[in-house]
C-alpha cells in the first residue's frame, strides 16, 4: 500500500513538471518584436485648425515626437520614442491650451493617449508584444487630431444666434 502511494505521488509530481515546461516553451514562441508595418497613417488636420496648432508649442512638440514613433523599426527605437512621448504629453497636459481647443473632448482624448503610452511602455519593460499597444497609441493620437478637425468644422456663431432671438 505504501509503495503504491509512493508511486502515485511520484507520477503526479512528474506529470506536473511536464506541464510547466510546455507553458515556458509557448511563451518563448510568441512574437515579441515590434512590427512597424502595421502602423496606421496619421490623420491630417484641416487648414483652419493648422493655423491654431502652429502657435501651440506643446502640441507641435508632441507631433514631432509622434513622427519619431512612426520611424521606429525595433523595440529599442520604440522605447526611446515612447519615453520622449510620455515627457511631451506631460508638458502638453500641464501647458496652456488654445482657447478653442481647451475643451473636455480634447483633454479626454489626451488622457486616452497617456493611458496607451504607459501600456506600451509596460509592454516594452515586460518583454510583451508591443505592436498592438503602439497601434492603440497612434489611434488615440489620430483621435485627438480628428477632434481638432471636428471642433473647427462645427463652430457656431453665438452672436448670430443670440441676435436672431
Amino acid at each position: 500500500m505504501r509503495k503504491l502511494l509512493g508511486i502515485l505521488i511520484l507520477f503526479s509530481v512528474l506529470g506536473a513538471c511536464k506541464k510547466t515546461e510546455k507553458a515556458i516553451a509557448e511563451v518563448e514562441n510568441q512574437e515579441l518584436e515590434f512590427n512597424y508595418r502595421k502602423m496606421p497613417e496619421k490623420v491630417s488636420i484641416n487648414p483652419d485648425a493648422t493655423a491654431i496648432v502652429e502657435e501651440w508649442q506643446q502640441f507641435k512638440d508632441l507631433n514631432a515626437s509622434m513622427d519619431v514613433l512612426y520611424k521606429a523599426t525595433n523595440n529599442e527605437d520604440l522605447s526611446l520614442a515612447i519615453d520622449d512621448l510620455i515627457e511631451k504629453e506631460k508638458k502638453m497636459a500641464d501647458g496652456k491650451y488654445p482657447e478653442l481647443f481647451d475643451t473636455f473632448q480634447v483633454k479626454s482624448r489626451q488622457r486616452v493617449l497617456r493611458t496607451f503610452l504607459y501600456k506600451t511602455k509596460a509592454s516594452i519593460l515586460e518583454n510583451q508584444p508591443t505592436t498592438e499597444p503602439t497601434v492603440k497609441v497612434l489611434e488615440a493620437y489620430n483621435s485627438i487630431r480628428k477632434q481638432l478637425n471636428v471642433i473647427m468644422n462645427s463652430q457656431l456663431d453665438k452672436k448670430l444666434i443670440l441676435d436672431e432671438a
